[in-house]
């Protein structure tokens, strides 16, 4: 999927789809759609399909848009990089996203059981925990994704859990006020958590999702490509080894929080086995990138040698992962277990 020349809510690019099939058993991208100032919208895209190997998009219109005050800031605006989990238990599709408002990216959520219609849940309330001696909620946070069924939380009690990756850097918001990490943190790179909220209080009532908390770290960066932060990346997939987990390791050099597009950086996609009995351990990893820039049209664009995978979805057998390429475009790989 390219930018359309001449659609308004394009000019900028469109990146780092969700998907998901709808009612009529069709796939659909929902990807972030860029308009002129960084103003993001997500829209609805038909994926069309070639010999079943997804080769294009029709557009559906916007089915989400910074209709709400929190999700409009005046240096950047809008409803950022989404993701979507479909709960079967739930019978809804759960969207985690990125409202980029007054006080820069806070993580929200929606649901839809169409894919077309979503209903806001609102931001995502992180419940205070006693000796993380942090608040969660004052934090900018991003790559918000849940699991498709419960896991178990950490005291045993089936959880709807979800990974998150918040920034602790507060000296953009507040000059000289700088890091502050969580107690037992020293390392103060963006990482991987998870958070957890009863499934028989989401099972009562939706709006329940967005109370999270026991909140635990899963991952930290680890290898060369992954030396800046690691984020996650589309919802995971149960395998037999455990929750295959593909994210996202970034290199380079970065100035400035909040403006991608002026730093010197490159995004490649790694993966991780999560524990099916405490989703907050890995049991293995991958020790080099499995999707790095290679195509002109992952090294060239808003922001260069960027891939950035954000959704999985499986046709007549074969997995596909959609990624943003190089903040300006979206792309499709193909994911295939070795024989190894």
């Amino acid at each position: 999927m390219t930018p359309e020349p001449g659609n308004p809510h394009e000019a900028e690019g469109v990146l780092n789809p969700a998907s998901g099939f709808g009612p009529d058993g069709k796939l659909y991208l929902l990807p972030r759609l860029v308009a002129e100032g960084n103003v993001s919208r997500v829209g609805l895209a038909e994926v069309e399909l070639t010999d079943s190997v997804p080769t294009s998009v029709t557009r559906r219109g916007v089915v989400l848009a910074p209709d709400e005050g929190w999700e409009r800031g005046k240096m950047n605006a809008g409803v950022e990089d989404p993701r979507i989990t479909w709960v079967p238990r739930l019978r809804v599709h759960v969207m985690t996203y990125v409202a980029y408002g007054p006080l820069g990216p806070r993580l929200a959520l929606a649901v839809s059981e169409d894919l077309s219609s979503w209903r806001r849940l609102g931001p995502v309330q992180f419940r205070y925990q006693p000796g993380l001696d942090t608040d969660l909620n004052l934090f900018p946070n991003k790559d918000a994704v849940f699991f498709p069924e419960p896991v178990p939380g950490p005291d045993g009690t089936p959880c709807y859990a979800m990974l998150h990756r918040p920034m602790w850097d507060l000296g953009w918001f507040r000059e000289g006020e700088g890091v502050h990490l969580p107690a037992g943190v020293t390392d103060d790179r963006p990482g991987i958590w998870v958070s957890y909220v009863a499934a028989r209080d989401v099972e009562k009532d939706l709006r329940a999702l967005v109370w999270q908390g026991d909140h635990r770290l899963v991952a930290l960066s680890q290898h060369p490509f992954e030396e800046l932060k690691i984020g996650a990346g589309p919802a995971p997939i149960r395998v037999d080894e455990g929750w295959l987990l593909l994210h996202h390791g970034v290199t380079g050099k970065i100035e400035g929080p909040w403006e991608p597009q002026q730093q010197k950086v490159s995004y490649a996609a790694g993966a991780m086995i999560l524990d099916p009995n405490d989703v907050s351990r890995v049991l293995d990893r991958s020790t080099e990138p499995m999707l790095t820039a290679e195509t002109e049209d992952e090294k060239s664009g808003t922001v260069p040698n960027v891939v950035f995978p954000t959704a999985i979805e499986e046709v007549e057998g074969v997995r596909y992962v959609f990624y943003g390429m190089a903040d300006t475009k979206i792309g499709v790989a193909r994911l295939d277990r070795s024989a190894s």
